[in-house]
């Protein structure tokens, strides 16, 4: 089964580059691997990272991004798990 991670936040306002530069730099570090890795902006200095991983189940214990310090984002992070269908 091939299951995506959705990692997305928004920044405090002109704080996105900063955040973005967070979210590059942790991406690249996880606990392991992903077959894929993909990280987006958006306007209203949001953020969003994408991983694709090989799992068993769509709940699997796989690395995920981590929250970012309070100071930086407007609200908590919001994360979705999905599964291929194709």
């Amino acid at each position: 089964m091939r299951v995506t991670l959705m990692w997305e936040a928004r920044a405090v306002q002109d704080r996105g580059p900063e955040l973005l530069e967070w979210a590059r730099a942790r991406a690249r570090v996880l606990a392991r691997e992903p077959l894929r890795r993909e990280v987006f902006r958006a306007p209203q200095d949001r953020v969003l990272v994408l991983t694709w991983w090989e799992a068993d189940a769509l709940d699997a214990e796989l690395p995920e991004l981590p929250e970012p310090d309070a100071e930086l984002i407007t609200r908590p992070v919001h994360r979705w798990r999905f599964e291929s269908v194709e």
